[in-house]
């Protein structure tokens, strides 16, 4: 997401840091990039122009202060007006109540149900909270099948009963999760264009009869500037709490999350970052700036690693390793657990100064893993705890086990054997202690 901006902005403000001062000259160009980046991610005309004119205003007015130089300032200015732009502040999805009620809409095809299906996952995992799923769209074929399939495949209940009325559908639904102990309640209702009355009526009844603490209005970010109109419509119906902008991930331009909140003053709450169930991201504007002007994102990703990863069995392997006992069973342990932060790409992103160092474009072929898990997997469990017994014989053996070659069960062999000398030697140095 936002790739090519992120690449634009920061060739700009490599080429300003050159600058000995901040000038009318050299901000009239540098303006004249930023505007085009802009307008070349999609971003909304008018907000192009104010952004622009805030950070020309805030360049030529600002003091240079003795620890910054005049390419950092600058680079400072544009990073804080992103954020403004992003919405400033983070807004918080509603958790509080008991139970909380969330209200799904938007058009068809823009990935509600299968948002639906991830908000359940996020608030029970990150939250420890019990959702129920509800559905309440009656109308697109297999939409409930849809929702009760990822039900089932996250084991979180679904209230359905069938193609009846939405709005009994909903209050009935928030009647059984009161009786049921449930605490948060996402009732999934179906696609519809904001101009159309009868069904904007509809939500209006549901309304009026759940009275949901959110009202998310989900929206396919490949749409671009068409959103801003959809977002308008159905806020002035229904009193938007918030945004999802689904298939960021594949959106390199980025420009609706961009003019979202400056032109409808309602905030972004998350992001769809993959299409697996746990691909939906809370958005912070902050971390975004920081992201887009090539600084990185060291929060997110610490939460991504503090949320998939198991504390004690990291700090176990991390023992073992310093230790000179850490084996194949450990390291197939390990590798399941980095499977599951998703594509590394994306973490890579996220640390700062990749862009920099070259790391921000590798290419993390997922077949590599498939391969080593493979050929661990094909062995036996004496061969995993003790790999020095695999000869000749053995290797043919596991590589016709995992359709590989003898030639790639060397090399991962000769890998692991040289990063367990490497984390030995680093347990022996008296300087590195580890945190536990």
């Amino acid at each position: 997401m936002f790739e090519s901006l992120s690449d634009r902005l920061q060739g700009i403000a490599h080429k300003i840091k050159g600058y000995g001062k901040i000038t009318e000259d050299n901000i009239a160009d540098m303006m004249r990039e930023i505007r085009l980046s802009l307008l070349e991610a999609d971003v909304n005309y008018k907000v192009v122009k104010e952004f622009t004119n805030n950070v020309k205003e805030k360049a030529l007015g600002e003091e240079v202060n003795k620890s910054l130089s005049p390419g950092d300032l600058f680079v400072k200015i544009v990073r804080d007006e992103l954020q403004v732009l992003l919405g400033g502040d983070s807004a918080p999805l509603t958790i509080d109540k008991k139970p909380t009620i969330c209200m799904m809409v938007g058009l068809q095809g823009s990935g509600k149900t299968t948002t639906a299906g991830k908000l359940s996952n996020f608030l029970r995992k990150k939250h420890s909270k019990k959702p129920l799923l509800v559905a309440c769209d009656v109308y697109r074929p297999a939409a409930i099948d849809q929702l009760k399939q990822l039900g089932k495949e996250l084991n979180i209940p679904v209230y359905s009963e069938g193609k009846g009325n939405p709005v009994e559908i909903a209050t009935n639904a928030c009647k059984y999760a009161k009786e049921n102990g449930f605490d948060y309640i996402i009732v999934d209702t179906a696609g519809r264009l904001h101009i159309d009355e009868d069904l904007m009526d509809e939500l209006k009844n549901i309304t009026s009869s759940i009275n949901p603490h959110e009202t998310l209005l989900v929206i396919d970010s490949m749409m671009g500037q068409d959103a801003i109109n959809v977002i308008t419509g159905f806020n002035d119906a229904l009193s938007i709490t918030g945004v999802i902008l689904t298939k960021l991930d594949g959106d390199t331009r980025g420009g609706v999350a961009l003019s979202v909140r400056h032109l409808t003053n309602i905030p972004i709450k998350f992001i769809g970052v993959s299409e697996k169930m746990d691909g939906l991201s809370e958005f912070h504007p902050d971390r975004m700036a920081n992201r887009i002007i090539g600084m990185g994102d060291v929060i997110s990703l610490v939460e991504k690693v503090e949320s998939e990863i198991d504390e004690k069995e990291a700090m176990k392997a991390a023992k073992k390793m310093t230790k000179g006992t850490f084996d194949l069973e450990d390291f197939l342990s390990q590798l399941n657990q980095i499977k599951k932060l998703g594509p590394l790409e994306n973490l890579i992103k996220m640390i700062p100064g990749a862009k920099k160092i070259g790391l921000s474009d590798a290419k993390i072929d997922p077949k590599q893993m498939a391969h080593i898990e493979a050929i661990v997997l094909s062995m036996t469990p004496e061969e995993r705890h003790n790999p020095d017994i695999i000869k000749a014989s053995r290797k043919q053996r596991i590589a016709n086990g995992c359709g590989l070659t003898v030639t790639d069960v060397n090399r991962l062999l000769n890998q692991f054997e040289e990063m367990k000398k490497m984390m030995k030697m680093l347990g022996n140095n008296k300087n590195f202690k580890l945190p536990f």
